[in-house]
């Protein structure tokens, strides 16, 4: 199942038109278990854009994060392609560490993949619905995170 953040990450990119997959186990090992679990792979073939997010609350040391990182993206691009049998081509997988910890300014990348705030992803989403009122384009139900993000930006002023 997955986390808060992991959610909310999930509903903002099948809103925005991406297919999601969440929590794929990859790389099944014959004596039992898995190289490793994608937390979210987006793809949008309108695009096209490919995006593998790992979200983490973490407030692990920046070297312990480094190598965290560098193993769960390696086993990303090593799988990720295996996800989407049938596309001729896919796009160059593009990797996000998602913290909500620590500073962007200082560690830009991480692991081969581009750090991001949590504070930055959610003020991506108030701009986009900063503009859109609820009568006239409320988010789908099913999007339960990003719905109530929606009407706290339109009643909380």
């Amino acid at each position: 199942m997955a986390n808060f953040l992991e959610q909310l990450v999930a509903e903002w990119y099948e809103y925005t038109g991406y297919y999601v997959r969440r929590n794929v186990h990859v790389g099944r090992r014959t004596k039992g278990g898995f190289d490793g679990e994608l937390d979210i792979v987006a793809f949008n073939p309108t695009t096209p854009h490919l995006v593998h997010i790992e979200p983490s609350m973490d407030t692990l040391s920046w070297e312990k994060r480094e190598a965290r990182f560098e193993k769960k993206f390696r086993v990303g691009l090593d799988h990720i392609p295996k996800l989407f049998n049938g596309f001729d081509s896919l796009p160059k997988v593009e990797q996000i560490a998602l913290f909500a910890q620590g500073s962007q300014a200082r560690h830009p990348t991480i692991g081969g993949g581009k750090v991001m705030m949590v504070k930055d992803f959610i003020a991506q989403i108030r701009v986009a619905f900063a503009n859109q009122p609820i009568e006239s384009k409320a988010v789908p139900e099913q999007f339960v995170i990003l719905r109530t993000l929606q009407f706290a930006a339109n009643y909380w002023r």
